[in-house]
């Protein structure tokens, strides 16, 4: 869930939590993506199958006979926790918008599964997208050595090394320009030995609110709900991810932010507190998506609107769109990486955007208004 920000706008590494070169993307869970903050070279070939079982196939049987329990390896443990979270998300959404989306499911023959859940022209959301994604895979040498830059605890002398990347992505364009666009993506990668036990592993993620029109009690509520979940588990979460977030989802060709912020992590492992604590941390965060957002949406679906006002919101989509294709590097890596799934990738983009030549807003108009909050990044709480 890749920086697509200057050097000079990075965020210092937060301490206890490591900030790699080349961070995440936040915008879509596919395999790109997923791994795109641990290397920056193609994955080897998946090798053929043998008769020894994979650690998908095991892991398999493992769901089957046992089931997932708080004893099971993390790796189940986050995909079942994103799975259950996807169906209720998408119950809810429902109920919002009164259709139903597309639900589409894809394998990969190396291991892994996805669910893609699209909702297009509906009554509130023009598009809708909820999806998960989980991948088994080998990592090359290679791969391996540009890891260990950020994960000390890998052993650099083995040739290649089996992972695991779990993710759930979510974004909601609706209808109405009052009503502003959500983004969430939260996710967890793990190494294993050939045997399936866990070596190295992390959890990364966020959410950011992308409003047309402010409504400063909306941004308000949507932070304080977030930081809400982070206090939960350490009190410096939430500023340090918060100013994370600001940074991370800058334009700097527009020289502006995307939208009013939120949070935004990446690589927390062992080294900022151990995985219980922080598979709980990621737990709160995604629960809290929907007290965060639903109040929001119920409150400005159905607000009047005209032509200035709608042209203004395919405007402010257009900078939403220029953020993902040109400044991702993880939608960037995903669209180059051979096999990739491209309409999952692309599933954050909205379904209409538009680009006036010069445009700008009047002086001291709503619309500037809005302008000058993504200039300069508030403190909401």
């Amino acid at each position: 869930m890749s920086t697509g920000i200057p050097t000079a706008s990075k965020p210092a590494s937060p301490k206890g939590v490591w900030a790699p070169k080349t961070r995440l993307a936040v915008g879509i869970v596919f395999v790109g993506s997923m791994i795109y903050s641990m290397l920056s070279s193609p994955l080897q070939p998946v090798p053929e199958r043998t008769e020894s079982p994979s650690i998908a196939d095991l892991d398999t049987r493992r769901k089957r006979e046992s089931g997932v329990s708080s004893t099971s390896p993390m790796r189940l443990r986050m995909e079942a926790f994103i799975k259950e979270q996807q169906e209720l998300i998408v119950r809810e959404l429902e109920k919002v918008d009164g259709g139903k989306f597309r639900k589409d499911t894809w394998t990969r023959p190396a291991g892994g599964d996805g669910v893609s859940c699209v909702l297009q022209d509906g009554k509130v959301f023009e598009k809708a997208g909820v999806n998960t994604s989980i991948v088994y895979g080998t990592l090359p040498r290679a791969a391996i050595a540009k890891m260990r830059v950020n994960h000390k605890a890998l052993d650099p002398d083995i040739d290649s090394l089996e992972f695991f990347a779990a993710g759930l992505s979510l974004v909601l364009h609706p209808q109405n320009p009052m009503a502003p666009t959500v983004h969430l993506n939260y996710r967890y990668f793990e190494t294993m030995d050939k045997n399936g036990d866990g070596k190295a592993w992390w959890f990364g993620g966020g959410t950011d609110l992308t409003p047309s029109y402010l409504f400063e009690e909306d941004a308000i509520h949507f932070h304080r709900t977030i930081k809400d979940a982070c206090d939960k588990h350490d009190r410096e979460y939430y500023p340090r991810f918060k100013a994370w977030c600001d940074k991370y989802f800058f334009i700097p060709h527009r020289g502006e932010t995307r939208g009013v912020g939120g949070i935004f992590f990446d690589d927390l492992d062992e080294d900022a507190k151990d995985q219980e604590e922080l598979f709980a941390f990621v737990q709160h965060c995604l629960k809290a998506f929907l007290p965060s957002y639903l109040p929001i949406i119920e409150k400005r679906k159905n607000l009047p609107f005209g032509p200035r006002e709608k042209e203004w919101q395919q405007v402010r989509r257009g900078r939403y769109v220029e953020f993902n294709l040109v400044h991702d590097r993880g939608t960037s890596f995903g669209l180059a990486t051979p096999g990739a799934r491209v309409e999952s990738i692309l599933m954050s983009l909205p379904l209409t955007a538009r680009w006036v030549y010069m445009h700008e807003p009047e002086k001291g108009s709503k619309e500037d208004r809005m302008l000058g909050v993504l200039k300069k990044p508030v403190e909401w709480i």
